[in-house]
């Protein structure tokens, strides 16, 4: 079977897809037909025939960090679901449920392919009322940055949530750790201003832990410690210091040490 071209729509008034195609009788058909080569054939001329609506529909989402090509892409893609579910004896016009669609694919992909970070839903459409405020308002102001307050007075929200938005607005590309922080002549960056793990931290627990064992040690036992771990001498020397076999220390040692450690462990249980 051959279908005939699909035309435009002849229309009286002028209306943002003046140029879309009559699609109706190919819709019908495609109910009509069982799942198969045909009706996806038809399918794919019905989306052939509505892809510059598309393409317009992405072109209005231009310029916010994305490239055109992929947006068409993602546009099509929104454009092929609104025709696979579109139900004609609903009795809505196509283009009146695939628009919605179609931005709402376009919209999709932008919250979750191009945030460089996780940002909740809400913080997301904190950011948007936020950023078209700010737009609107830029243009009215005396080549000033509007703030806060009236940005809260035009979108109706607390001057909280206008933070929270304006925190977000550059979630799309975060800065770099190391970009140089604003004022700073010496080099001095992002990365600099964050801590690091201080490693003191952990002997301090672990001092902690022994000092209780370390009290109750007889004074031999304390000695060869304090030469050992505190003025770094070899065993050898330390036997020298002691009258007694290096063997003889570093059974001590480890017999010693494996006690603190037992009893450090069962203290902190």
């Amino acid at each position: 079977m051959t279908t005939a071209a699909v035309q435009p729509k002849a229309r009286s008034s002028a209306h943002p897809h003046d140029d879309a195609p009559d699609t109706s009788a190919e819709f019908e058909k495609i109910a009509e037909l069982p799942d198969g080569p045909r009706k996806e054939a038809l399918r794919q001329q019905v989306v052939e025939a509505w892809i510059p609506m598309a393409d317009r529909l992405a072109g209005q989402y231009r310029n916010r960090g994305e490239s055109m090509e992929d947006l068409r892409q993602v546009a099509a893609l929104g454009l092929v679901k609104a025709v696979n579910r579109y139900d004609p004896e609903r009795g809505s016009a196509f283009e009146s449920f695939a628009v919605p669609t179609v931005v709402g694919e376009i919209k999709r992909h932008f919250r979750d392919h191009l945030w460089a970070l996780h940002v909740p839903r809400r913080v997301q459409e904190l950011r948007n009322r936020v950023r078209a405020a700010h737009r609107e308002l830029s243009h009215s102001l005396d080549d000033r940055a509007p703030d806060i307050e009236e940005i809260a007075d035009r979108t109706g929200l607390s001057e909280e949530d206008v933070r929270t938005g304006v925190g977000a607005l550059d979630s799309f590309s975060p800065l770099s750790l190391d970009a140089p922080l604003t004022g700073a002549d010496d080099g001095y960056a992002l990365r600099d201003t964050l801590g690091e793990q201080e490693p003191a931290y952990d002997r301090v627990v672990d001092r902690e832990a022994v000092r209780s064992g370390l009290c109750r040690l007889p004074e031999r036992e304390r000695r060869i410690l304090y030469m050992r771990f505190f003025c770094d001498m070899t065993q050898s020397r330390i036997a020298e210091q002691l009258g007694i076999s290096q063997m003889h220390v570093s059974r001590l040692l480890n017999r010693t040490c494996s006690h603190l450690c037992e009893q450090a462990t069962s203290d902190s249980g």
